[in-house]
């Protein structure tokens, strides 16, 4: 990875993406995928299953090296990471795992515990705690570090909806606070027009960039008939065409 501008918060420019399969051949996961965000901004990944959305959360977190093109970002910076499974250190506490990952200071780990409603769970081990909560201890971990760029794979799902709706409000609080470039991937539109600035639509195997949308009014002023309406611009654009 190489430095990013300074007003870059992340650059993406894959070719090519690809898996070798049991036959020995190879199976493109990603191909032609572009784009740049600007530092603080936050960013929704849609797609359907098999579009690359993991794959390419991978890359971009460094996690995967193995592909055609480059990924930039500031020097130096600090990724906080959330994974779809909370993968929490099962033989430390809450508070011990937040730690680890970077919250040594106890004003920094009590603010965050705070905003995620974890100050009751500090001293409990990962096998105590509900899925929700596990969920929030990953998102609060992701934090600790005080991310400049910050990548969440699916943190909701599997959960209620009123439980994810919860959560959501307690990230874009976070986010909101801390200003780090975010790349969210989700399935859920109504989460992706909730949460991000812009929202980028993968489709296909392999997965490429079809749709690319600034959501012009900001987050906390949006209403229902102005979410509605990036619905159906959404669906519009992700809708199949024959000239694609």
């Amino acid at each position: 990875m190489s430095p990013a501008g300074d007003r870059v918060g992340l650059e993406v420019a894959i070719a090519k993406k690809a898996y070798l399969g049991a036959s020995g051949e190879s199976r493109a996961a990603l191909r032609d995928v572009a784009f740049a965000l600007k530092r603080g901004e936050v960013c929704a990944l849609l797609g359907p299953s098999g579009s690359g959305k993991t794959t390419l959360l991978r890359i971009v977190a460094g996690l995967d090296r193995d592909f055609e093109g480059g990924v930039w970002l500031p020097s130096p910076h600090r990724l906080g990471m959330v994974f779809q499974e909370p993968r929490l250190l099962p033989w430390r506490t809450v508070a011990e795992n937040l730690r680890l990952a970077g919250a040594s200071e106890p004003k920094s780990l009590a603010e965050i515990a705070a905003v995620l409603g974890l100050a009751l769970h500090l001293d409990h081990f990962p096998g105590e705690l509900s899925l929700g909560l596990a969920r929030r201890v990953a998102i609060a971990r992701a934090f600790a570090v005080k991310p400049d760029l910050l990548l969440l794979d699916e943190p909701f799902v599997s959960l209620d909806a009123a439980l994810a709706l919860r959560l959501r409000g307690e990230l874009q609080a976070l986010v909101e606070t801390h200003k780090a470039t975010t790349l969210i991937v989700t399935h859920d539109v109504e989460e992706a027009i909730s949460l991000a600035d812009r929202i980028i639509v993968l489709a296909g195997a392999p997965g490429s960039l079809i749709a690319d949308l600034a959501i012009e009014t900001p987050r906390l002023a949006m209403t229902s008939r102005q979410a509605a309406a990036i619905k159906a611009e959404l669906a519009a654009l992700a809708a199949p065409r024959a000239d694609r």
